[in-house]
């Protein structure tokens, strides 16, 4: 089953559950992940032996504000957030969620528009959390423009030069660009965001509908969860359809899109390196 007894000891004590016996499945590189046969049914178990203290919390807490905000999209329920013991490594538990063959993008785009309509006075969250493994700062502005620069690239591109990754260059290229922000990226109200909306990041269950998981939330521009789902070659067109039906875009979205990600492009030199560094470089370079 390969699931440390001292998981399994915790859920049949702590969580009164019966364990009949867990196989692996496929779910990203960082966490290894578990469908758990139990008493209460299937369940779906992340764990992480070198994650930070609060790292499965913090994907709990997200879990739970995407599902207050009540959108209709599925959001799976957290059974049980652990930090490590001297014994047991970090874990989250949530329901398992069958994934279907098919689904309803056009749907999945309706409900994301109906996401962002939530609202806060502020930009970014009452408490960090992560993207990735990476520590995700959301530390609160009143202006769109500030927090994105101070709480998204700074921290970022601050991370890829002290590594080597990029050049201490980057950073007056960025500069540069901050100054522009307010006349390039139209106004919006702080609105609630998946924030990591890559294609990884949703499934289809078996009815259809779509399930969003691994969130990165806090409030933000809408604009960057559209964004970054055009990260990896886009969702499908009726996604896109359905999300314009309820908030028609703005002029000028699909010229935005390489300043949005930035962002997710300089996680992914942090995290892996290689041709996303020449990527970003680009974007650095193309404004």
């Amino acid at each position: 089953m390969n699931i440390p007894d001292s998981i399994i000891e915790t859920l049949q004590n702590d969580h009164n559950l019966t364990i009949a016996g867990g196989l692996s499945v496929s779910g990203g590189s960082i966490n290894q992940v578990y469908r758990v046969e139990t008493n209460n049914g299937p369940l779906f178990l992340k764990l992480n032996r070198s994650a930070p203290d609060d790292f499965f919390e913090m994907e709990a807490e997200g879990l739970r504000v995407l599902k207050s905000a009540g959108s209709g999209l599925r959001i799976p329920e957290v059974i049980a957030a652990e930090r490590p013991s001297d014994n047991r490594p970090a874990f989250l538990l949530m329901e398992y969620i069958e994934t279907g063959r098919s689904g309803d993008s056009f749907d999945f785009g309706e409900k994301l528009a109906d996401l962002h309509k939530n609202g806060a006075n502020l930009f970014g969250l009452d408490h960090n959390n992560y993207i990735g493994s990476l520590p995700q700062s959301n530390r609160q502005h009143y202006k769109w423009s500030d927090f994105f620069h101070e709480e998204r690239i700074l921290p970022q591109l601050q991370m890829a030069i002290d590594s080597g990754r990029m050049s201490r260059n980057a950073i007056s290229q960025w500069n540069s660009l901050a100054k522009r922000l307010d006349d390039l990226l139209p106004f919006a109200d702080p609105s609630l965001i998946h924030g990591d909306l890559w294609g990884g990041n949703y499934l289809f269950d078996t009815t259809g509908s779509a399930v969003l998981i691994d969130p990165a939330v806090y409030y933000g521009h809408p604009e960057m969860d559209l964004a970054f789902s055009k990260m990896f070659g886009g969702f499908s067109a009726d996604f896109y359809e359905g999300y314009w039906s309820v908030t028609p875009p703005e002029p000028g979205f699909e010229e935005r899109v390489p300043i949005y990600n930035l962002y997710p492009l300089l996680v992914h030199v942090n995290l892996f390196g290689g041709h996303y560094v020449s990527q970003a470089e680009g974007v650095l370079g193309r404004f």
